[in-house]
């Protein structure tokens, strides 16, 4: 039987909460298609820093770079100032496995109410491509004269070849595989330097996929053109703050941010992948039973796919997809059940789901994202 270790890190909040209800889906996946999961909890997040002073060590690194995938539930702390965990242990994470493509999928399921009018699950199922590790996030600047008149802040934002034609071949891949279309998201009429940069590399890979069209759309239009009519993309590849944004937006979409999915993926596979859901750690309803386990599964369903397990990943999705269908509420009090009975009952519906009834099929992200993997797989092999 083939097994996959998996590193799972709970984190802060409602993460433990949120993980523990997504690795019983996952373990009930891997048990209708046959293979299994060896699943070792990693100790990071508040209460180690706050324990020890010490965010991440290179031995921690080591460990968990010998695992197949990370799976990650939440981090943030109020007792920890902001920046020290998000840039500390996600962020540093994301750069030492070489995780240069984000992936977010903005999916309205069926019996699932957007808070958008017209946006149905007949038109709302897309893909936000972010790169992961450059841009205004790479941390680069400084703060001079800090708390007086005369402050300066200056943020460098860096964007190289290589990262952006990662990220953009990996778009490019993904909608091969779906309804063929990219469109690229950034402000080249501002940033003129970058979005130059980013529309050349798009120009050269769409020349090695000629069936899939390609289109251009300014950050700030797509601010509209997402909510008013998602159905018009299908891939949409952006820069890593763009990214940030537009993606949240794409969360309020398709029901929000307890739906939303998250992988940091390492197209190349020399080190592991982490999923994660992108509702953060909510500190204030923590032990309540009150957060939704949806986004965790999901993200769980996208560890599967970015494993190459394609059945599995499709029976975590529709279970979870299913389930979702039957809430009164997407959160809180009146879910319907607290936050370890829906991952228990996501968990029983995995067993005898039919996937043809609640996923995409083979234009869905799970197959696409299951084939990119195995052709991965073979090529490393």
């Amino acid at each position: 039987m083939r097994t996959y270790r998996l590193a799972v890190v709970k984190g802060d909040g409602i993460g433990p909460e949120v993980t523990e209800a997504a690795l019983r889906g996952m373990h009930a996946a891997a048990r209708r298609c046959g293979f299994s999961l060896d699943a070792a909890d990693v100790d990071l997040g508040a209460e180690r820093y706050l324990r020890t002073g010490e965010v991440l060590d290179e031995g921690t690194v080591s460990a968990l770079r010998t695992h197949d995938a990370v799976l990650l539930g939440a981090v943030g702390d109020p007792r920890v100032p902001p920046g020290i965990l998000e840039r500390g242990l996600i962020v540093a994470l994301r750069v030492a496995f070489a995780q240069s493509v984000n992936i977010r999928p903005v999916r309205l399921y069926p019996g699932v109410q957007s808070p958008i009018r017209g946006v149905t699950d007949q038109n709302c199922d897309l893909v936000v491509i972010r790169e992961n590790t450059e841009g205004l996030y790479t941390g680069g600047g400084a703060l001079a004269h800090a708390g007086t008149a005369h402050a300066v802040a200056v943020q460098n934002s860096l964007t190289t070849v290589a990262a952006t034609t990662d990220t953009v071949e990996f778009a490019f891949r993904l909608a091969q595989a779906r309804r063929r279309r990219v469109t690229l998201c950034h402000k080249t009429n501002i940033l003129m330097h970058a979005g130059q940069l980013w529309q050349e590399v798009v120009d050269q890979v769409a020349l090695r996929y000629p069936e899939v069209e390609h289109d251009y759309v300014h950050a700030d239009a797509m601010c509209q053109h997402l909510p008013l009519d998602p159905g018009r993309f299908d891939v949409v590849v952006t820069d890593n703050l763009f990214g940030d944004i537009i993606s949240d937006l794409g969360a309020t979409v398709q029901g929000g941010l307890g739906l939303a999915a998250s992988a940091n993926y390492n197209v190349a596979g020399t080190a592991p992948s982490m999923y994660e859901p992108v509702h953060g750690s909510a500190p204030d309803i923590a032990g309540k039973g009150w957060a939704n386990p949806a986004a965790a599964a999901l993200s769980a369903a996208l560890c599967l796919a970015g494993l190459g397990e394609r059945e599995a990943a499709l029976c975590l999705e529709a279970a979870t997809a299913s389930v979702l269908a039957e809430l009164p509420s997407l959160a809180g009090p009146g879910m319907g059940g607290d936050t370890a009975a829906l991952g228990d009952r996501i968990a029983a519906r995995v067993m005898d789901v039919d996937p043809a009834q609640h996923t995409g099929g083979d234009g869905s992200l799970m197959s696409a994202l299951s084939r990119i993997a195995r052709e991965r797989a073979a090529a490393v092999i």
